[in-house]
């Protein structure tokens, strides 16, 4: 679909300094170094060079966010206003520098969607917060990436119909609440999930799959097999942002499922395969992924763009 010339090297790739908070509590549960590690793996690996990616604005239109989110949930955010029980609930604390990679890592999901627009293929190296709600924040997540992304690219008349594909161990509840309140229902949200973990209280996506504890690569990979390309094809989206997530993988440590990492990468070609034997443009961000060794997760989540730069060879 696109009259632009590719890139040479590899698809599109999005990466900010700024997804990296600095001084971040060394115990926490959520291991913001992985997104440098991250960096550096697909440098070391020779996926890309370093003049290869492109680079997110610093600071993004607000109207981005309040088309989706409260402005006061925004307000209070961006001022340090949130009282402690809406930060605990989102789990990460408060500061300026967080203000800015979640601004910047939301810029990031946005400048992949209109680069795959324009290109087939993009992927960016953070992404995927999709516990955000319209007026709060939950599990590590502030604002919701992926559906200001879809919102944008719609507005901007990039896309019409835009599927959001979440295949991270957890239920997108933020995602399918925000979608189903968009009153034109040109956003679908596809969540496949471990029906046992975070969140309790689920929300009802345009079509969850949810499995049992301990499902692994046959179960997960046969019904995605089966799911995506009928999705696809009734939705009919001109666009796919996909949610990759390696939490569903056996060791890590919020996850529940035991996919391998073999299974992982099934999975993530078999998305980027599907939409581009459509002509649909898709777009990945990373999303969750929980384990101490973060140079170990790192290049679990590397799984996406090793994907990403084979379909985009084939």
């Amino acid at each position: 679909k696109s009259v632009t010339p590719r890139p040479k090297g590899p698809p599109p790739l999005v990466y900010h300094h700024a997804y990296t908070t600095p001084s971040w509590p060394s115990k926490h549960r959520f291991k913001m170094r992985k997104f440098t590690s991250l960096f550096l793996h697909l440098l070391r690996s020779g996926l890309a060079k370093r003049d290869e990616f492109f680079i997110p604005v610093e600071a993004p239109p607000p109207s981005w966010f309040t088309a989706v989110h409260c402005q006061e949930y925004f307000s209070d955010f961006v001022s340090g206003s949130l009282d402690e029980k809406r930060m605990r609930r989102i789990g990460l604390p408060w500061s300026p520098q967080l203000v800015r990679r979640t601004l910047v890592e939301a810029a990031g999901t946005v400048l992949s969607a209109q680069l795959a627009c324009e290109f087939g293929i993009a992927c960016s190296l953070g992404g995927g917060t999709h516990h955000a709600h319209h007026n709060f924040g939950s599990g590590f997540t502030i604002f919701n990436d992926v559906v200001i992304a879809a919102d944008v690219v719609i507005k901007e008349g990039r896309a019409s119909r835009v599927l959001i594909v979440d295949l991270d161990v957890h239920q997108g509840d933020g995602t399918a609440a925000l979608a189903s309140a968009r009153p034109s229902k040109d956003v679908f949200a596809l969540s496949f999930h471990c029906g046992a973990n975070f969140p309790f209280r689920k929300e009802t996506s345009d079509l969850d799959v949810s499995f049992e504890r301990g499902a692994g690569d046959d179960e997960f990979l046969s019904k995605l097999r089966e799911v995506l390309p009928s999705v696809l094809d009734s939705f009919g989206p001109d666009l796919v942002l996909y949610l990759s997530g390696v939490d569903p993988f056996e060791g890590d440590k919020l996850g529940l499922l035991n996919l391998s990492e073999d299974g992982l990468r099934e999975r993530d070609l078999f998305v980027f395969r599907e939409c581009t034997r459509r002509g649909v443009p898709v777009s990945g961000v990373i999303g969750g992924g929980y384990d101490d060794d973060v140079d170990k997760l790192a290049a679990r989540h590397g799984l996406l763009f090793e994907s990403a730069a084979q379909v985009w060879r084939e």
